[in-house]
């Protein structure tokens, strides 16, 4: 029997009309809008001025308009940040009532919805749309949908949500505002350069500059990136040790069958030393996805 399985996450959809809803995102996220299509969905943030986080969204086209998937917590929020800065653009931003978020992960998932094996990759499906994870083709494919009948037409069966955590965590995917502080974390201490969710060529948006400065004058200390657990599991906000001194922070993370695994916002430098990682009686072993790129390290 195939293995494919969906969630319905806490999350909603904004939607982006009006004949101005490009230039109006385009000049507020950190990715490309023009490259969110019918065919393609990208990931992408809104930052505040000084370049730090304050939502993260997925963006595809669907019957003329922009659907913006985030946090359901936090929507209100979105929201209300987006219409700030609307003033006199031709463009609406209203809440998607009725429809969801799923997503899907497991065998053959992307060949089951008829999707290329490629990130991004969108096309309609079951009166919405699908699409591979722009961030990594492996993550699966999330769905926006009236209802799950379709998936599960396709083959696809509720799924135990902390499965799908132990993938998306084991490939150093961020979850929000659970992986990312909300007015204090970086855009590329969390992959969003490797991930697909920056365009450096796109011109301004709010935040660029110092995401731009960050990038090409190395300033990154820190990393978001998985790690295996052994021991009780941390809770989100632990700070962890090396050597005694400080060495990062523990994100969310998640018991599995034969080992925990989690995210942990580490220092480059402690890395870099090969000291154990702690977090009182747990010891943290950091894993490396192939996606992930480090800085090098210095010559004595």
């Amino acid at each position: 029997m195939t293995d494919r399985s969906y969630f319905l996450p806490p999350r909603r959809l904004l939607r982006i009309s009006g004949e101005d809803r490009q230039t109006f995102l385009q000049g507020l996220v950190s990715n490309d809008v023009a490259k969110a299509t019918p065919d393609r969905a990208i990931w992408s943030a809104l930052l505040t001025a000084q370049g730090k986080f304050l939502h993260d969204f997925f963006i595809t086209e669907h019957d003329g308009a922009y659907l913006l998937d985030a946090e359901a917590a936090r929507i209100d929020d979105l929201k209300r940040r987006l219409s700030l800065y609307r003033m006199r653009a031709r463009a609406a931003i209203e809440a998607v009532e009725g429809w969801a978020v799923a997503i899907a992960w497991g065998e053959d998932t992307l060949k089951a919805l008829d999707l290329p094996d490629e990130a991004g990759t969108a096309k309609p499906f079951g009166g919405g749309v699908a699409f591979a994870d722009p961030r990594l083709a492996g993550a699966g494919a999330r769905l926006y949908l009236p209802d799950a009948a379709a998936l599960e037409a396709a083959g696809f069966t509720p799924g135990d949500p902390a499965d799908y955590d132990r993938l998306r965590i084991s490939l150093g995917l961020p979850d929000g505002s659970r992986d990312m502080q909300v007015e204090k974390a970086i855009l590329l201490e969390n992959g969003f350069d490797e991930l697909h969710g920056v365009d450096w060529k796109k011109g301004c948006y709010v935040g660029q500059e110092l995401t731009a400065r960050t990038k090409y004058r190395g300033l990154i200390k820190k990393r978001l990136l998985p790690v295996g657990i052994a021991g009780p599991l941390p809770e989100p906000g632990a700070i962890i040790e090396a050597d005694g001194r400080e060495a990062g922070e523990m994100r969310s993370a998640v018991d599995g069958p034969d080992f925990s695994v989690g995210l942990a916002l580490l220092r480059l430098e402690a890395l870099e030393s090969g000291a154990a990682l702690t977090i009182g009686e747990t010891v943290l072993t950091p894993l490396m996805p192939d996606w992930v790129a480090l800085p090098e390290k210095k010559s004595a």
